[in-house]
């Protein structure tokens, strides 16, 4: 069996999220594994980097399928790209090593998260930002984001039931840039907990807004309670840029 690595491209406005469901054959999962196994006349299951929510958006997904099938890398390509939705892309196909796993080897990821920071709409971007008209302090921002780099338990930034899994992560960076009507929000770590960005988000945009200090992201840390975080902002200004592998 061939392990078939892919990178992915998709626009997430109008999919369920990447992770195939019983209720809708509306996911990207869902879309290449039937793709998948058309081209390859064989049952095919796909794993990614991770299950990106409904509406959140993918640059560089990573993916990998095994099969049997002798296509090339480049034919596997072109009829990807034949056949999938013009909002779905395949950017890269390569041979994998038999174990590799595109959740399992993953060493970190980049996400940004844009804000369009108007009190008038932008048009050509309403998909892919989400609005705040208010004006939002960026030095208060970046006081608080330093609070949040390192390891820590983040479990109060996630939506996740409990559950027996570790939910300590480390942040690398967290770059916060003015970009003419938008603010983006650039994010590196080792892992992100279910909405734990969407949820930083939230609370960072609380900072920004005077609602609360730079300081207080620290009691919200050490607190591990959801209730104490800022709200869940819409998932439609996420996008997964880069998934690291060593």
């Amino acid at each position: 069996m061939r392990n078939i690595r892919l990178r992915l491209q998709y626009e997430g406005t109008r999919y369920q999220g990447w992770q195939k469901q019983t209720s809708t054959d509306n996911t990207i999962q869902g879309k290449m594994e039937v793709l998948l196994t058309k081209m390859c006349g064989e049952p095919v299951e796909i794993a990614a980097s991770g299950r990106t929510d409904a509406g959140v958006h993918a640059l560089g997904q990573v993916a990998n399928f095994h099969t049997e099938s002798d296509m090339s890398t480049e034919e596997i390509m072109a009829y990807c790209n034949r056949y999938l939705p013009e909002d779905i892309a395949v950017v890269e196909v390569s041979e994998a090593a038999p174990r590799f796993h595109s959740r399992l080897n993953a060493t970190g990821k980049r996400y940004r998260y844009r804000i369009i920071n108007s009190q008038i709409p932008d048009v050509f971007w309403r998909r892919y930002a989400t609005e705040e008209p208010e004006a939002l302090d960026l030095d208060a921002m970046r006081k608080a984001a330093e609070l949040l780099l390192g390891e820590h338990d983040f479990k109060a930034f996630t939506s996740a039931k409990k559950s027996k899994k570790s939910t300590v992560r480390r942040i690398d960076e967290i770059r916060i840039e003015r970009i003419a009507n938008r603010v983006e929000f650039v994010f590196t770590g080792n892992g992100f907990l279910h909405h734990m960005i969407r949820i930083l988000m939230g609370t960072l945009l609380e900072v920004g807004k005077g609602i609360r200090t730079p300081e207080s992201v620290t009691d919200v840390l050490e607190s591990g309670d959801r209730a104490k975080a800022g709200a869940l902002v819409p998932a439609k200004g996420l996008v997964l840029e880069e998934v690291f592998y060593t």
